[in-house]
């Protein structure tokens, strides 16, 4: 009878923890997706209640909830959620500088099952109203422009490559372009129209001619125009370019025959030295095509590398050495700089050697 007793007994206990184990809490949200529609972006943040019920048997509690953006955030019910009872995740989106459309994720972890669920708030910011100030920040007496630094991009040694950039007059007179400029002869420089209304907008107009400028890679050009503005008449700007070789198409034959740029090891890693040594390196370049290969330029991307080679024109098999060497005053940290080599490889035009390595105090 007593062996009956305590057997009743444990099958009673194993039962009841079963049924603790079998216990979860659910967590089921009203609407998974809120579309907060048009969104001033002058408006502030705009926020969103969303509400969930925990559908299970044992209570639940949101252990944390991430934004997929810092633009929103979420705030939620800290209490444990009872069977049957309701709880609220917030979801507060800011705007500013957010404008069109969006899409935003809210992923709340929790001891329900399953563990992980997510909402999304989406909508659409209105831009806020442009001012002459805001759209063209930069300022040269009454005119106007968004850069001071006119980017041409790319720029092919065959044709010449004119773009366009805005202006505007923001004065209470009209400006008149004069013909007088300061400006290197393989570029143009025009204004459409030739005197600007005020609060009116215009264009100047730039033509830069890479082959005769007779560079490669980035290049920076200074030039200067002139207006018949009481004051501020001289107006300084400057004009960004990558000059690229231009290469006819060519046959398989045309390429197998080509000269070909190699470098036997393109990266050096110096490892760790101290501020204000210096490093010294070479570069093995080798023609390993079937024609005359000629270096156009090398050309570092930091003051503090220095290269010189020894070399420009290689014939068929024949290696040259690129000496570098790095001046690590002033530097701190991890570094990284580049040399790039311009040939007339027409399949590998540019290409480039990396110094690296960290420079401690």
């Amino acid at each position: 009878m007593q062996m009956k007793k305590i057997g009743l007994s444990s099958l009673i206990i194993i039962l009841s923890i079963q049924l603790v184990f079998a216990q979860s809490a659910k967590i089921e949200f009203d609407e998974e997706t809120f579309d907060f529609g048009q969104v001033e972006e002058t408006g502030g943040p705009v926020e969103h209640k969303f509400l969930f019920k925990n559908s299970g048997d044992a209570p639940l509690i949101i252990q944390d909830v991430k934004a997929s953006c810092g633009c929103t955030t979420p705030s939620w019910t800290k209490e444990p959620v009872l069977p049957g009872k309701e709880g609220f995740l917030m979801a507060r989106y800011d705007p500013r500088n957010r404008p069109g459309a969006f899409t935003k994720s809210l992923t709340v972890t929790s001891n329900a099952t399953p563990n992980v669920a997510r909402v999304f708030i989406k909508g659409i910011v209105h831009p806020k109203p442009k001012t002459t100030e805001g759209e063209y920040p930069v300022e040269m007496g009454s005119m106007r422009m968004r850069y001071r630094s006119m980017h041409m991009g790319d720029v092919s040694t065959k044709d010449a490559v004119t773009k366009k950039f805005d202006i505007f007059n923001d004065g209470d007179a009209p400006i008149t372009f004069l013909d007088k400029m300061d400006v290197p002869q393989y570029i143009k420089v025009s204004f459409e129209p030739q005197t600007l209304q005020p609060n009116t907008a215009g264009k100047m107009v730039i033509t830069y001619d890479g082959k005769a400028k007779n560079d490669f890679g980035n290049v920076i050009d200074n030039f200067r125009v002139y207006t018949d503005e009481a004051t501020e008449s001289e107006k300084d700007m400057r004009i960004q370019a990558t000059i690229k070789e231009y290469f006819p198409p060519m046959t398989a034959e045309q390429l197998a025959n080509a000269p070909k740029l190699t470098i036997a090891d393109a990266t050096y890693d110096f490892g760790t030295i101290k501020t204000g040594d210096k490093i010294n390196t070479e570069f093995t370049i080798t023609n390993t095509g079937k024609t005359e290969l000629n270096i156009r330029t090398t050309k570092s991307t930091c003051s503090c590398v220095i290269e010189k080679l020894s070399k420009m024109t290689l014939a068929p098999g024949e290696s040259t050495n690129l000496k570098v060497t790095f001046d690590s005053t002033d530097r701190r940290g991890m570094q990284q700089k580049s040399i790039n080599i311009y040939s007339n490889d027409p399949q590998k035009p540019a290409q480039r050697v990396i110094l690296k390595g960290r420079v401690e105090s």
